[in-house]
């Protein structure tokens, strides 16, 4: 190994001091190798790519090179490690990074020539702003040395009583109610920028990030993990005539901040305390409480051969039954309908991640797999009469109960 970045290293000297800085600096991050980091958000950064096609809010695709990923998995891991920060904490700040900076380590050479001399993936010349997060020396942030190290602009961003920075700057953790803010709002609540709207283009691309360099589901290889069995069936995560699906998977005007973003899970409309299945045998990896998602919980997968992932989310503090490490059945009851973090009623927001990665129609993979009621007597009909903005007329489902109040704003 030593001797393969010896040769790097050479290679970079021959061609050229910037090159050299920014790559040698790309070698020795333990985000760019193999090496898995535990985090405390439970966020896990795996291998990094070279590359990595995302789509922005307003429809446009960015292509993001090995630098930029080995950034953003930086700000993953760092962020992750600060007490307090949440993994939605950390999706604002890639957010933030991709706004600023479009992921880049930026001197500024115009206000501080010395600020060429750190590591560096080009020059620009905002103010007299630096780095990832475009922090200025003048402001208070830090030193020029300071703010051209990665890992110090990020936890400068999140702040906090162990921040470099505390009380002022403020950072993330320094917002009060950070946590039930718009995600844009949040990271505007740090910048300060002229334009407060920009941020929110980029949270479809900072949660496509999250789910490609970070592992606390499935395996990003692709291949499902030896550990865990293929299932032998596929059980639909609520009780047979207790549900209506009130939110798609899709574009929609989010119910409680009002902004048009990825509805990443598909909303099942249900009583308090009804009982949540696992849809399939697997392993549980994630099981945690956030101010944004209430009760939460990933479970890993084997499915025709595949690795997928899938997410509970919303119930109570005491509606989570399960552990992470445990190993769950098809059909077993794992938790408890609740209405915690940024919801509107009681609901089941279910998610769907072949390899752990991007989601997919949670509803429509349900019903492509056959699923059936937890004590395998029907097949759900899983349609709806609520769409969201790109899809069409669904049919209310047999199941849904009179009981449930539906609404497709709701959730």
């Amino acid at each position: 190994m030593l001797r393969k970045l010896a040769i790097a290293a050479l290679a970079l000297i021959l061609l050229g001091p910037s090159t050299m800085l920014m790559g040698v600096a790309v070698l020795m991050n333990p985000a760019a190798n193999g090496a898995c980091t535990a985090t405390a958000t439970g966020l896990t950064v795996g291998s990094v790519p070279d590359s990595l096609k995302a789509t922005a809010g307003d429809g446009t695709t960015l292509t993001l090179n090995k630098a930029q990923l080995t950034h953003a998995a930086t700000i993953i891991t760092v962020g992750s490690q600060i007490n307090g920060v949440t993994r939605d904490g950390v999706q604002i700040a890639l957010m933030a990074a991709l706004t600023e900076s479009t992921l880049r380590m930026l001197a500024n050479t115009s206000a501080y020539p010395q600020s060429a001399d750190y590591p560096n993936d080009g020059d620009a010349s905002d103010h007299d702003s630096l780095g990832l997060f475009q922090m200025r020396p003048q402001s208070g942030w830090g030193s020029v040395k300071d703010l051209m190290d990665p890992a110090y602009q990020v936890k400068a961003f999140f702040g906090g009583p162990t921040g470099p920075n505390y009380p002022s700057p403020r950072g993330l953790l320094d917002i009060p109610g950070w946590q039930s803010m718009d995600k844009g709002q949040a990271a505007q609540a740090v910048e300060v920028s002229a334009y407060p709207d920009r941020y929110r283009n980029y949270e479809p691309v900072a949660q496509t990030i999250i789910d490609t360099l970070t592992a606390p589901t499935a395996s990003n290889s692709g291949e499902p993990n030896a550990a865990i069995p293929e299932t032998s069936r596929i059980v639909f995560p609520l009780p047979e005539g207790t549900w209506v699906l009130t939110s798609p998977f899709g574009y929609r005007t989010h119910p409680i901040t009002g902004a048009r973003t990825l509805h990443e899970g598909t909303d099942y409309a249900a009583p308090d305390g009804k009982p949540i299945y696992a849809v399939a045998d697997g392993i549980v990896t994630l099981a945690e409480y956030s101010e944004a998602w209430g009760g939460h919980l990933v479970i890993d997968h084997t499915v025709d051969g595949k690795p997928v992932s899938t997410g509970y989310i919303h119930m109570w503090k005491t509606g989570i039954l399960v552990a992470v490490g445990q190993k769950v059945t098809a059909g077993q009851h794992i938790g408890d309908v609740g209405s915690s973090g940024q919801s509107t009623g009681p609901h089941l927001h279910f998610e769907v991640r072949p390899g752990g990665g991007q989601a997919i129609d949670g509803d429509k993979w349900l019903k492509e797999h056959g699923a059936t009621s937890q004590n395998n007597t029907v097949d759900m009909d899983t349609s709806s009469a609520c769409t969201s903005e790109p899809q069409t007329e669904q049919t209310t489902p047999a199941t849904a109960p009179a009981a449930v109040d539906v609404s497709c704003e709701a959730n």
